[in-house]
């Protein structure tokens, strides 16, 4: 009988720990990367989002839970606090510009591509977590309480996220001229 090595075991650890990030990875990556479109500005932004959450899960795949929901949720707030690092680091560096009133008039709202691009510089201007919540819930059509989870907060907590979203969106969308009078 072979006596077992360290490094048969280390080797042996080491696969399985490569076999959960890959089990990881293919069960949640795409609905990762869509939320990330809809957390980023483009593709290669969502894209950056997507792979720095599995290196920080790599690094403590450990403390990822089993199974597929709580998987998801850990895998979720890491993508939001990966997006509120990058959004933080952008301000610091002065990267994210301020909606302006000629972003929002440009070439009408009839042009559907204007109007996705408006309403994603909008989106970028609630904060990540209040973003995290309007589009789970608003737009994967997540009830409150799976959103909660998925992100560690009360229900109370994403309400008045919603809330807080839809009417700075609100105010946001509008018409200059409409803004400015809702603002006075």
């Amino acid at each position: 009988m072979a006596a077992t090595t360290t490094t048969d075991r280390t080797d042996s650890r080491e696969t399985r720990v490569e076999d959960r990030l890959a089990d990881l990875f293919d069960a949640h990556h795409e609905r990762l990367h869509r939320l990330a479109l809809r957390l980023s500005r483009d593709t290669e932004g969502a894209r950056d989002l997507v792979q720095e959450t599995f290196l920080r899960a790599a690094r403590r795949v450990s403390t990822v839970p089993d199974g597929a929901s709580s998987e998801e949720a850990w895998l979720v707030r890491v993508l939001v606090n990966v997006c509120r690092d990058v959004n933080r680091r952008k301000r610091v560096r002065g990267i994210v510009k301020p909606v302006t009133d000629a972003d929002l008039t440009t070439g009408g709202f009839e042009n559907a591509i204007v109007a996705r691009a408006t309403v994603r510089k909008a989106l970028a201007m609630l904060s990540a977590r209040g973003r995290a919540v309007l589009v789970l819930h608003s737009l994967e059509e997540r009830p409150v309480a799976e959103v909660a989870k998925l992100l560690g907060v009360s229900r109370v907590t994403v309400r008045w996220h919603l809330a807080t979203a839809r009417r700075r969106l609100a105010i946001w969308l509008k018409p200059p001229q409409e803004r400015q009078e809702h603002e006075e």
